[in-house]
């Protein structure tokens, strides 16, 4: 009997062809590849550089806060847009931590189940068929993917390394300008590591104000900077709040990634239109995860020792790469390191692109890597990976070293 099923699918998720195994998406490919791997290799460890999320835990007094909070009764219910405290606590932080002044917490400030729930709701409110959504690429995705699901579309800029990673915006035609809506920018960013400038903002401000263009400011990984670089808002930019709004995540920042919360600040109508979307989509995220939240906001520490870590592990792996012969240099923030790849092998393998490169360290070496093939041949590290003391850090990195070694990669 013909599934007719498969035939219903919509055409935003594969339509007919859904759930065809040759069509993977790349971290379907990825996973896919590591069971081959592992299952073709029994006695080679995996050494995973592609996971994006952190190897610690959540502090302990993070999970007590949790705990505690988890047995009231009073947080047993919906909480909908959120709790006040843990508002109140994002304003707060906002203003220690990137000196970002003056926001209310009443019409400024919202929570999500995530800062990928925030990006994917956020069109809803704003999009309609034939709008543009402005990404950067290489990029995370998901506001561009939900564009197109609602009929809009996407005008992608690249991330080149001539620009520092930052994207042109005076590529767009005057149509493109007109029909946007959506500004999404990512810094620091990811894959690329690379940080924003003052500069820079103030630039997407004046851009923003005369196309009439909504910016989306997604600052994931904006507290974990190191070497001198300090953290930096798109909010503390003069009259960035008149046009818009920027994604806090306490994943990164504080190890709590399965945790799933985050916020949302800025422009007040941009937070209202949020709001009344995300209304119709979830019910809250649960008031003991908000209230653990509200500590981590209060001890913005968790964070710079978190970030000290990664600055030491970017530290050994850039070192070690140079060591190999690749081109790189230490990002300044986040724990994303972005490298391009080499020509070939020593015994004449060649690699066609990004994906073909991390295809080869997987199933070759069992090194897992993410391609990106948007804007040149590139794969993003994560210094995420699993070691328990500096130690195991050193061990991990100097294994790195001898299986690429063993291979000889060539660059020119």
């Amino acid at each position: 009997m013909e599934n007719f099923i498969q035939q219903l699918f919509a055409e935003r998720v594969g339509g007919s062809k859904f759930g065809n195994d040759a069509i993977l998406y790349k971290f379907e490919k990825i996973k896919k590849a590591k069971r081959e791997a592992l299952k073709n290799n029994p006695n080679l460890e995996l050494i995973d550089l592609g996971v994006g999320e952190p190897d610690w835990m959540a502090e302990k007094e993070v999970v007590e806060v949790l705990y505690n909070q988890a047995k009231l009764r009073e947080n047993r219910g919906y909480t909908d847009n959120g709790i006040w405290e843990f508002k109140d606590a994002a304003v707060h932080y906002m203003e220690k931590v990137y000196q970002v002044y003056g926001l209310n917490s009443v019409n400024e400030v919202n929570h999500g189940i995530g800062s990928k729930s925030i990006l994917a709701l956020l069109p809803l409110a704003f999009i309609n068929p034939g709008d543009i959504t402005i990404m950067t690429v290489p990029g995370y995705p998901v506001m561009g993917t939900m564009t197109k699901a609602l009929g809009g579309e996407v005008v992608n800029l690249p991330l080149l390394a001539e620009n520092n990673y930052l994207p042109n915006l005076d590529s767009l035609t005057l149509e493109q300008r007109r029909k946007a809506k959506l500004l999404y920018i990512n810094y620091p960013n990811n894959p690329t590591g690379a940080t924003a400038t003052k500069e820079f903002f103030e630039k997407v401000v004046e851009f923003a104000q005369e196309n009439k263009i909504i910016v989306v400011s997604d600052a994931a990984y904006a507290a974990l900077t190191f070497d001198g670089e300090r953290p930096l808002s798109f909010l503390s930019v003069k009259g960035a709040k008149d046009v818009g709004i920027e994604v806090h995540s306490l994943s990164k920042a504080f190890n709590m990634t399965g945790w799933r919360l985050a916020f949302v600040c800025g422009n007040e109508w941009v937070i209202k239109g949020f709001a009344t979307v995300k209304d119709n989509n979830d019910s809250g995220q649960f008031a003991a995860i908000q209230m653990a939240g509200v500590y981590c906001l209060q001890h913005s520490e968790i964070t710079e020792k978190t970030a000290l870590k990664y600055s030491r592990r970017h530290t050994l792996l850039v070192n070690a790469l140079k060591h190999i012969g690749f081109s790189v240099s230490k990002p300044k923030a986040s724990f994303y390191l972005y490298v391009g790849i080499p020509k070939r092998t020593k015994n004449g393998r060649r690699f066609i692109s990004a994906e073909d490169f991390s295809d080869f360290l997987i199933r070759e070496k069992l090194i897992s890597t993410v391609p990106w093939d948007d804007a040149g041949a590139y794969i993003r590290l994560s210094v995420t990976f699993d070691a328990k003391d500096e130690v195991e850090e050193e061990k991990l990195i100097a294994e790195i070293v001898r299986r690429f070694d063993e291979v000889g990669f060539i660059f020119e």
